[in-house]
Formats: structure tokens, C-alpha cells, sequence
């Protein structure tokens, strides 16, 4: 009988190393939460990833004229904006890339927003050219919001999640830290 001894102590190591880089993966949720922040970012400069639908024109307007610029989901001045709101967080189980802004989901799904009635908030009555008078108030019946996913990735963007991975594990396996 033919007895062959390998010495297994470089793949011991390696399965060793595997196993501690696999208890806590927190520097690879980090790196996939960069990856997908970075990504959701780009969405709102691009003006989506295929494009969102384009704003129309009253709204347009309305932005310029507010300084807001012209892009969609983008409001650069006062107040919080859905852009400055994007957040990320990680630990050693999951990425996140989100957002606590109440009205993101209609702009993420699209929508109809309630009818609502609009008052004057520092007069007794609202005008705007083409009525006849001053109204006390409006009853508008909600208006349609088409879909504009800002928290969605592209093919690119989860190759570069792939590749995190991959990184981290051959790091792991190498016996450099990640």
C-alpha cells in the first residue's frame, strides 16, 4: 500500500482565516453600502438609470424660478430635500441605502397624491391669472406622480458588489486583512 502525507497546514491556515473573516463581514457590508449609496447618488444626478420621466414644464418652471435647479427628485436650496436625505448604515449582516423622508415612496413607485383642499396661508383669499375672482379655496383633486426609482442599481453597479465580495474573500483566503 502506497501512503501519502501532505502537509496541509497553508490550506489549514486559509480555511482558518476563511472562518474568521466569515464571523464578521462588517468590512464587506461597508464596502457593498458605499457601493450602493455611490450608486443612488448617481441615479439622482443622471436623472435616473434608464432615464426618469421628464418633469413638465409648469413644474419646471416652478423650480427655476424657486432656484432649485432642473433636475428631477433634486431641490438645491431651503428645506430637506430627498437628495440630501439618502442614508446609508451596515453592520456585520446587512447594507443599507435608504431614506426617512415621508414622501420618498411616491417618487420611488409613482402615484396619486389625496385630494386635498388648498387655502390662503397669509390671505383671506387665493387669485392667480384666468379667475374671474378670488376664491377662498380650492378643492384639488390629486395629482398623478409618475415612478422615478432613485434606490434601484444597475447590472454595473452589482458587478461592483460582486467584485467587493470577491475582494474580500481572496483577501481572507491570501491572509491580508480587509
Amino acid at each position: 500500500m502506497i501512503e501519502i502525507k501532505a502537509d496541509t497546514t497553508a490550506v489549514t491556515q486559509a480555511l482558518e482565516r476563511l472562518a474568521r473573516s466569515a464571523a464578521d463581514t462588517s468590512p464587506v457590508m461597508r464596502a457593498i453600502a458605499g457601493v450602493m449609496h455611490d450608486a443612488v447618488m448617481e441615479n439622482f444626478d443622471q436623472g435616473g438609470r434608464p432615464a426618469w420621466v421628464p418633469l413638465k414644464p409648469a413644474t419646471l418652471a416652478q423650480k427655476r424660478k424657486l432656484g432649485y435647479g432642473d433636475k428631477p427628485l433634486i431641490r438645491r436650496g431651503g428645506g430637506q430635500s430627498l437628495y440630501s436625505s439618502i442614508t446609508s448604515r451596515s453592520d456585520q449582516n446587512s447594507a443599507v441605502v435608504g431614506t426617512d423622508v415621508v414622501y420618498a415612496a411616491i417618487h420611488q413607485f409613482g402615484g396619486r397624491t389625496a385630494p386635498h383642499v388648498i387655502k390662503p396661508r397669509n390671505k383671506k383669499a387665493l387669485a392667480w391669472p384666468g379667475i374671474r375672482h378670488p376664491v377662498r379655496s380650492v378643492n384639488h383633486p390629486g395629482s398623478l406622480i409618475p415612478a422615478r426609482p432613485f434606490l434601484s442599481l444597475t447590472d454595473a453597479d452589482e458587478q461592483k458588489i460582486v467584485s467587493k465580495i470577491s475582494d474580500y474573500l481572496a483577501r481572507a483566503v491570501g491572509g491580508s486583512q480587509a
